[in-house]
């Protein structure tokens, strides 16, 4: 059977599946999504043949001016080989042996009473997929529709797959993601932070992720067919996508080589963009081309040609960076308002800071260092001299980001006379303060990128954890308050009494929005966190976030709970709804309670509810912030 005649013959059925098994249950729905379970591949599928395969992937290559990195390789070696170990090269890759981390081998998953079952066959990995039909005297043998997996997202948190439907080279989302952590399979929707009830669409590669996650993508959409027929110069971020369609700059060199011109003289033309020769708003924007929430409008065309924005150029006046905070000045985003009422809450906090992950961009153009004119993005990181993980640049780990600009703060007892913290620790480490963990994605908390001073007061009016209590978990925000106003005058705002009393990390854990549970849940497994406000607290606080309605805020919980040396219950899996768990709180809380003895009990901090008498009361204050608890509906799109 070839390739081409299966998915021709159930394109319908097809889609369908995708479309339903990808989306979270409706309200009323009877039961949650079941989680990802292992079985033996059945030995009935049958090998179909991949003739064609080709045709149905997205195009690579013939995008004008672009070469691909292998031409860079030859007289940029070194260059070469630091990209290629970084996770821009492998953001998109061929789903192939080398790129797949994922287990396909033994695998059936099951969603919505579908059946996917998984399969590698020689270099290619496969899935079939079949209606779960309850046995009776009745019961005809399931339709089942089976395909090969086309492309590959990420290599670093977690592996998302894509699929040819059939509709010219379109891929649409797998409804399972691989999380590299864990080693497992997981529900799609249960990786993000979406309300529970809300329905979700299958994603299509060609036009959600493509523009970010290739170089010189080209989705050429035909809305009238419902069809791509996507061509890409390169899978992943690669040499091209930083310094710009590199046809010219091939061209220029061998002919400079062939009249024994000397390239190095100042002023010559190369034909390429170097991001650290820009201008800093210039080299930033080479970045916020992905790293930014940018307006897209139509006249651009990016559905058919792609962006006409190339590295060097003014990306404000193709497609200007959403700016919440000069809404008067941006007369367009009026508009995109008045059709998504909802996207500033999806994306950003009450104050305009951006709080989704992959767009630093809108932070640090927010920052004062930025306005100063020479911050930018190479002032802290490089793909070619940095480490894959977070690619900050030779000598700028740690405090040396800062004070490259902030020269006095070089001296230990000048920091130290600022930051009211040991040089060395956590609380002069200028990061913790200044951009603290306030970002949301990829199933983590991740830090801000808008350069900010934390204040109780803005915490106050925006419900954006403070820097000084993601660390002292353990502390009130009147104890915060009170130091603020002691250290650097800033006046004590009016409190509550349980802001006054309850410990703030606590108070947001039970009472906060998702956005806010899940920052808190991933700082209670921070090892900075724990080491200054202590962790035997802890567990009875995750425990609780551990049966949360949203999915994503259980899993990151579970995360901290072995962060900090506990172990889930037995058969606890963070994929299942509340209602079905298998009573890990109460698990959790008689096992935290049982190695409790007296000496500790007296010392844990009473900020934390859990210093009361005994279980009865511990219980009693829980409940009363869970009545309180912000239930409105929140969806962060990452």
């Amino acid at each position: 059977m070839h390739l081409r005649w299966t998915i021709r013959f159930g394109f319908a059925l097809w889609v369908s599946w995708l479309a339903g098994c990808s989306r979270e249950p409706s309200p009323g729905a009877a039961a949650p999504p079941v989680p990802a379970t292992a079985a033996p591949v059945p030995t009935s599928i049958a090998v179909a043949e991949t003739d064609g395969f080709e045709e149905v992937l997205p195009r690579v290559g013939k995008v004008p001016g672009y070469i691909g990195s292998e031409a860079c390789r030859e007289c940029h070696a070194d260059q070469h080989a630091s990209w290629h170990r970084s996770y821009h090269r492998t953001m998109t890759q061929l789903a192939a042996p080398g790129a797949v981390q994922a287990k396909f081998d033994g695998v059936v998953l099951t969603n919505d009473n579908t059946r996917f079952t998984l399969g590698q066959r020689s270099n290619e990995f496969w899935v079939r997929m079949e209606k779960v039909v309850v046995p009776g005297p009745e019961s005809a043998a399931p339709e089942a529709v089976e395909a090969r997996l086309g492309l590959v997202t990420g290599s670093h948190h977690m592996q998302v797959f894509w699929v040819p439907n059939g509709a010219g080279n379109t891929q649409v989302g797998f409804p399972f993601t691989w999380l590299i952590p864990e080693q497992r399979w997981v529900p799609r929707n249960s990786t993000f932070i979406r309300p529970p009830d809300m329905v979700h669409r299958s994603e299509v590669w060609n036009i959600v992720c493509n523009r970010c996650h290739t170089t010189g993508p080209e989705p050429h959409m035909d809305r009238a067919n419902r069809s791509f027929d996507t061509r890409v110069a390169e899978f992943g971020i690669s040499c091209e996508a930083c310094h710009g369609p590199a046809d010219r700059h091939t061209a220029i060199e061998q002919a400079a080589k062939k009249a024994g011109k000397d390239t190095k003289v100042p002023g010559f033309d190369h034909g390429i963009i170097q991001p650290e020769k820009l201008d800093p708003k210039r080299s930033a924007q080479v970045c916020a081309f992905c790293h930014s929430m940018k307006w897209y409008d139509g006249n651009e065309g990016w559905s058919q040609n792609g962006f006409r924005y190339r590295p060097g150029d003014d990306l404000e006046a193709t497609t200007p960076i959403i700016r919440p905070r000069r809404i008067d000045r941006q007369p367009w985003l009026q508009k995109v308002l008045a059709g998504n009422p909802d996207l500033m809450r999806d994306f950003f906090w009450p104050d305009g800071m951006i709080r989704v992950s992959g767009r630093e961009h809108n932070g640090l153009i927010e920052s004062p260092c930025y306005a100063g004119g020479k911050f930018t993005c190479i002032s802290c990181h490089s793909l070619h001299s940095g480490e894959p993980d977070d690619q900050l640049a030779k000598n700028r780990s740690g405090n040396r980001s800062c004070t490259q600009c902030h020269e006095p703060l070089r001296d230990p007892a000048k920091l130290t006379a600022h930051t009211h913290h040991a040089d060395g620790s956590s609380g002069s480490d200028c990061q913790n303060c200044h951009m603290p963990h306030t970002t949301y994605g990829v199933l983590k908390a991740i830090r801000s990128h808008e350069i900010s001073s934390p204040r109780v007061a803005v915490e106050l009016a925006t419900g954006r954890p403070n820097a000084c209590n993601l660390c002292h978990l353990d502390r009130t925000l009147g104890w915060t308050a009170g130091h603020l106003e002691k250290w650097y005058r800033q006046p004590a705002p009016k409190l509550t009494e349980e802001q006054a009393q309850v410990a703030d990390s606590v108070r947001l854990a039970l009472s906060g929005d998702a956005g806010q549970r899940a920052l808190i849940a991933w700082h209670l497994g921070w090892e900075p966190g724990l080491a200054a406000s202590g962790k035997a607290w802890v567990a009875p606080v995750l425990a609780q976030l551990m049966e949360d309605p949203y999915a994503a805020v259980r899993c990151v919980a579970e995360r901290s709970l072995k962060q900090s040396g506990d172990t889930p219950p037995p058969g606890y899996d963070h994929t299942v709804a509340p209602t079905s768990a298998l009573g890990a709180r109460d698990t959790i809380w008689g096992t935290w309670r049982g190695r409790l003895d007296a000496k500790t009990r007296g010392a844990l901090p009473s900020a934390t509810l859990v210093g009361g008498d005994g279980a009865p009361e511990m219980e009693r204050r829980f409940s009363r912030l869970l009545e309180n608890r912000d239930t409105q509906p929140i969806r962060l799109r990452e």
